[in-house]
Order: structure tokens, then sequence, then C-alpha cells
């Protein structure tokens, strides 16, 4: 991943070294208003009691957020620094770093706690209307340490580490993405209601044991949104992986989205003007495409223990007995939607999975990018359009 330009960062530091002090002295006022500027696009914004610059560190003191949401209380945030603070061209800054304090809030029996929390890398751009990649606040690495949920100080649910990344490329178009869920780990044993612990002990998901990944990209010029993993993998369950590909999301979009969303926000309860910003989410929604999407699912045990539930609540039916009723209603089922030629290749995919659970894939390749509206059109109007204009395809254990 090729993260924000190092020859721009060395050419920073070499005029720091090289231009007296007081003419690089940071203004960190300045500073805070550019990160507002920046996050009051997200409909938040950031105060503080002081603000302090110690060379090339900023101190912000008794910092709050506040969400722009009516009846929204500020948040107490602490004290923050942000180390390595350096100016850009066109007014823009660089932070190296930025620690956030550990969070330990504890209600009733219940604790929660939070560790290690931490930016770098980040980018506050100087100007947010030039509709580019440098107009938006963007960091290199976002990270967590563990999480954990106590009740009556038993642990029922933590994270062992949180990580994000953002890339520019060499163009400055593309802005690439990844991050990672580690270590989740759920206890479900504590659930009191008697059917649900049936149900929880008869699917072996008494302990939850996994990790979530995701990995995508933004081309800016095209609003191209391509989002090649998107994965939640736990032992004894299976991975289920959601990827899809958008176009038309582009600057221009995001900055509709934000003004109507402010819009709704800022007078919640009058009718009139949420129908007008639902009307106008709508019409925003008619400039993006569909262009792909694969959904796949890899069996780890849950599928035969799924069915042998399903059978056990059925009068002491077998999974197998289970299987071969599904096999029998599918067909069905899909009679009734009147889905056409998929019919039969949805059928045969669940009856290869039904006998051998191993992995379920649905994938959609229009032959070109689809407009919102028109699969709005075909929703509503001929659903049983819907698998040949997406180019739908089912499989298992491919």
């Amino acid at each position: 991943m090729t993260h924000f330009s190092t020859t721009r960062l060395l050419l920073a530091g070499a005029a720091l070294v090289m231009l007296p002090g007081p003419v690089w002295a940071l203004d960190g006022q300045d500073l805070l208003a550019k990160i507002n500027a920046a996050y009051a696009a997200g409909s938040g914004k950031i105060t503080a009691n002081a603000v302090e610059v110690d060379g090339d560190d900023v101190l912000l003191k008794g910092v709050m957020l506040t969400v722009n949401t009516p009846d929204a209380k500020p948040l107490p945030v602490g004290d923050l620094t942000l180390k390595g603070v350096s100016e850009e061209d066109g007014g823009a800054y660089y932070i190296e770093r930025l620690d956030f304090p550990a969070v330990n809030f504890s209600q009733d029996k219940a604790n929660f706690s939070v560790a290690d929390l931490y930016l770098a890398g980040i980018h506050v751009p100087g100007n947010t209307t030039t509709g580019d990649i440098d107009s938006l606040m963007l960091y290199e690495e976002a990270h967590s340490g563990p999480v954990s949920v106590t009740v009556d100080g038993k642990p029922v649910f933590s994270i062992a580490e949180s990580s994000a990344e953002m890339g520019v490329d060499d163009e400055g178009t593309t802005l690439s993405f990844e991050g990672s869920v580690t270590g989740i780990k759920g206890d479900l044993s504590m659930v009191e209601d008697a059917k649900s612990k049936d149900a929880i002990e008869k699917l072996g998901l008494k302990s939850l044991d996994g990790k979530v990944t995701m990995k995508g990209s933004w081309e800016l010029p095209s609003g191209t949104i391509d989002v090649e993993e998107y994965a939640f993998d736990f032992a004894s369950i299976g991975r289920l992986n959601l990827a899809f590909t958008l176009s038309g999301y582009t600057m221009e979009l995001v900055k509709q989205l934000q003004e109507t969303s402010r819009t709704m926000q800022t007078d919640p309860n009058n009718q009139q003007a949420q129908q007008a910003a639902g009307l106008a989410m709508l019409g925003i929604a008619q400039q993006m495409n569909f262009v792909g999407a694969e959904i796949r699912f890899e069996d780890d045990g849950i599928t035969k223990r799924g069915l042998d539930y399903a059978g056990a609540q059925q009068g002491g039916m077998s999974g197998e007995d289970i299987g071969q009723m599904v096999k029998a209603m599918v067909p069905l089922f899909l009679a009734q939607a009147k889905l056409g030629e998929i019919q039969n290749t949805v059928s045969a995919a669940v009856n290869t999975y039904i006998d051998k659970p191993e992995s379920f894939t649905v994938t959609a390749t229009p032959e070109n990018p689809v407009p919102f509206p028109m699969l709005l059109g075909a929703y509503m109007g001929a659903p049983e359009t819907l698998p040949k204009v997406l180019g739908i395809d089912v499989t298992a254990n491919d």
C-alpha cells in the first residue's frame, strides 16, 4: 500500500531545519480550526479549553466532542497531544501521531474498557472545498488495543486488537483502505432465557472466536468504490465474505449526502423537511450505479448443526430429513417468485450444498453498470427480471 508522499514529508522536514524558528512557529488555533472545518463535514465539532504549542507538538486541553444533532450533549475527551505537527503546502497540516486516553466505563454490573487508542499519519486539509483527496482529513493508521466487556466481573466479550490503514496512489486519485478486528471472543453461556440457551448449546455457539477483515479502494474521479473483502470468520461457524463494486460515489455526491444529512439532523421533528430530505436522498441515489457483487459463505460446521437442531425442533427428525425437506421446498418457493432460468441453477446449488456443506456463493456480474433507479424499478415492477438484469449466478462447493 502506498502511503502519503514520503518526498513531501522529507521536504517539509528539510524546510523546518533550514528556516528560522519564529517563521515556522505552529499556530495551534489555526490547526484546530482546520480540523473542525474537515470534521464539520461529518456533522460534528471539537472544542478545547486551551491550545498550547511546544515545539512541533500541540496540546489540546479539556477537549469536548459534540455531534450536531438535537439535544446532543458534549462528550468529554480530556487532554490530547498532537505529536510531530508540521505545516504543509496550501495551509494543510500533517500530524505524526495522536494518542487517546484509555476508556474505562462502568454502569450497574457491566464494565467496558479500551486501551492503546491512537491515530498516526493524520492529514488535515488546508481547504475542504477543492473536491480532491487533499480536501479530506485522512489518517495512515488507526489502532485500538484490547477491548473488554465484563458483567459481574466475568468476561463476556473481548477484542484483542483493531487496526485500519489508508493510502493514496501516486496520482492522488485513489484511496485504498484495509483493516482488521482480531481476537474477537464472546461468551454466550451466560444467556438466561431457557429457549435461547438451549439453541446456543445445540448450535455449538456457547463461545465465539473469530475475526473481521476488510480491504478495498475508492477512486474519486469515477466515484468507484471497490470492496474486495469484508469478511466475518468465526471458528466452528464459517467465513462469510461480502464483496461489491459501486460507481458514481464522487466527492460531489458525498457533499450532497452530508448536506442532506445535516438538514435531517437539524430539524428532525419537521415532517415536511424530513420528507423533502428523503426525496433528496432518492435523487442522490440515482447518481450511483451497481457494478457487481459476490456473497460467499464457507462452512465450518454450522450447517450440519443447524439442520440437526431444526430436526430436533420438529419432533425428533434427523438433520438429514430436514435437509431433504429443504431440497424439496426450494423449487416451490422459487417457482412462486417467478425467477425464470435461475431457478434450476439455485436448486442445483442448494442440493449440492445440503448434501455436502462446503461453500455457497452468489455472484452478480451485469454486462454493464446498472443505475440504481433501474434496479429500484425492476424490483417494484418486475422482480422476476432482476436475476437477468444483475447477471446473477449461484454455485456451491466451488
